[in-house]
Formats: structure tokens, sequence, C-alpha cells
């Protein structure tokens, strides 16, 4: 008989109840998770995109710097001061005649505070300049921290806004480049994208030909632009480029309502070939007065200005 118990016996050894399985079945689970926390949920599938998105983006700026910079002679050193360039040391060349100019870049220095005063030979500032005609006065421009391109519509995603971009294709002028900044400053914009070669970078000229603005408008620096516009596209903002032979006239587009970027070549040139192919649209602007072309300042102030007005 007990050889038959043993037969019919499936599993080895003493069975002694259910070691509290079943108790612990019995018990709650506690409150209910939030959506954003429960697997499969809508919110939840957001939340964890929104992490990783987060996660991707740079903490801090990643497009690099520029070389430090020197503003040269008495005039540019004033105007440089009073356009509000950044400056880390001011040097002055010891027994210097004191006229007015040198009297007020001392004075502006030290209202803004944080500039270095140093007072060095004439042979050590012929040195630092290479020998150019200084006048007794060298301002050192510290390196321009740039953006990454993917900053400038994170931080309008950021604010519940379209993303409203401007990128530079071989823009060499550094002047043309403040006064982009100056225009997306005026009219809304959230940065502008230059290429890392063969482009104009933030430079004391253009410092100083954005009167300020650039103190308040990010400037992101692509290693390759044509790579920098496809991600934004992938990112859902339309690449918009300006061109005179643009199969789209300016007061036609629709993109400008939503996220966007407007592409601006050189004035002689235009668009390079890849950056051309890479738009989603190219846009040429109207100009009933018979000009061919206008330089990138201009160009990006009419298209933000369109663009500013539609979305106000």
């Amino acid at each position: 008989m007990a050889a038959n118990n043993r037969r019919m016996s499936g599993k080895k050894g003493a069975q002694v109840g259910s070691g509290g399985k079943r108790r612990r079945g019995l018990e709650g689970k506690g409150p209910t998770p939030p959506a954003e926390m429960r697997k499969g949920h809508t919110k939840n599938r957001i939340a964890n995109a929104k992490a990783k998105q987060t996660a991707r983006r740079p903490q801090q700026r990643r497009g690099g710097k520029a070389a430090s910079e020197l503003v040269v002679g008495r005039n540019p050193v004033v105007e440089a001061l009073r356009e509000g360039v950044p400056a880390s040391t001011l040097y002055v060349q010891q027994f210097i005649d004191n006229d007015e100019r040198v009297r007020e870049a001392l004075q502006l220095a030290a209202d803004r505070g944080g500039i270095n005063l140093m007072e060095a030979p004439r042979p050590e500032l012929d040195r630092m300049t290479n020998g150019l005609n200084h006048q007794g006065l060298v301002l050192q421009v510290p390196p321009y921290e740039y953006a990454h391109p993917e900053d400038l519509a994170a931080a309008a995603y950021d604010e519940g806004a379209d993303p409203l971009i401007v990128a530079l294709d071989g823009v060499t002028d550094p002047r043309n480049l403040g006064a982009v900044v100056r225009s997306v400053s005026a009219f809304g914009g959230h940065g502008v994208v230059v290429p890392e070669r063969r482009a104009a970078g933030m430079t004391a000229g253009a410092w100083k030909t954005s009167a300020g603005t650039a103190a308040r408008t990010p400037v992101a620096r692509a290693t390759n632009l044509t790579r920098a516009l496809e991600s934004y596209q992938k990112a859902g903002l339309t690449v918009v480029g300006l061109a005179a032979d643009g199969e789209t006239e300016l007061g036609e587009l629709a993109a400008l309502d939503g996220p966007v970027v407007i592409v601006v070549g050189s004035e002689g040139k235009g668009l390079s070939r890849l950056v051309g192919e890479t738009c989603d649209i190219r846009v040429r602007i109207p100009m009933p007065g018979g000009a061919e072309s206008l330089n990138a300042g201009v160009a990006a102030g009419v298209v933000l200005y369109e663009a500013s007005r539609r979305r106000a």
C-alpha cells in the first residue's frame, strides 16, 4: 500500500501548506500608480520618450569654443567696450599719452567690472599684436562658447514655442552674422547656426554689429551643416532655403507658421549644392526694384519679419 502511495504522488518530499503564497496573493498591491508609471499606458510612453530626449540632450553647450581674440587700437577698443563686447583684460601701455579715448576706455572697463586692467611696456604689446598699430590699447576678448544646434530647438520647445532658427551657409562676413543675430533677437527667433569651417564666427566685429543682442541670442556651430539640417528635419522642423530661383514666393510659404529653419546663403554664390538639395522648400523674396540679391542680414530680416507677423 505504501508503495502504491509513492507511485501516485507526483512530487518528492512532504507538501505542507502553500508557503504563504495564497495569503500574499489576497493582499492588496497598494494604490494604483499614476498613468506615467504604468507600463503600456500612452502617458508612460510619452514620459519615456521625453526622458530619452533629455538624456540625449547635452547638459551644457557642446558646440565648442572659438579662439580668443584681440581688439587693437584706441577707437576699436572704445567701440567694443561701448557695444558690450565681452572682454577679459584691457592692456594699457606704460607711460601712454592720456587722451579722451584712453580715459573713456579705462572708465568703461571699470564701470562694467570683471575686466582686468594690465599695464604693459610697448614691446610686450608689439609682441602680442604682431606689430600692429595698437596705439597703446589692446582688449582681449575671451573665446565665444557656441551652443549645439540641438540646443536651439530644445530651448524653443521648452518654452512651448515652435522653433524659429536661421542657418547661414557660406556667410563669411562677421558683420552679416551680427546683423542676422540682431534680426533673430528682434523678431523672436531662437538662435543662429553657422558651419564650423569657411564661415563667419562670433568675433568682436560680429558682437558689435549685433548691438549687444548676441548676449541673449545663442549661436550654434555645426561640424557639418547638411547633417545638422537633416537632424532638424527628423525633429519635425521644415528646412526653408532662400534662393533667387526658388519655386515658392515668400508670401505663399505656409511653413513659417510652424517649426522652421531658414537657410540663408552667401550674397554671391547663394546656397551650396548639398545644402540646397537638403532643403524641403526653396523660397524667393520678390524684389520689384530689380535687385539681383540681398545680403544675408537683410534677407534674413525680411523672412523673420514675415514669420513674426504670422505668428503674432
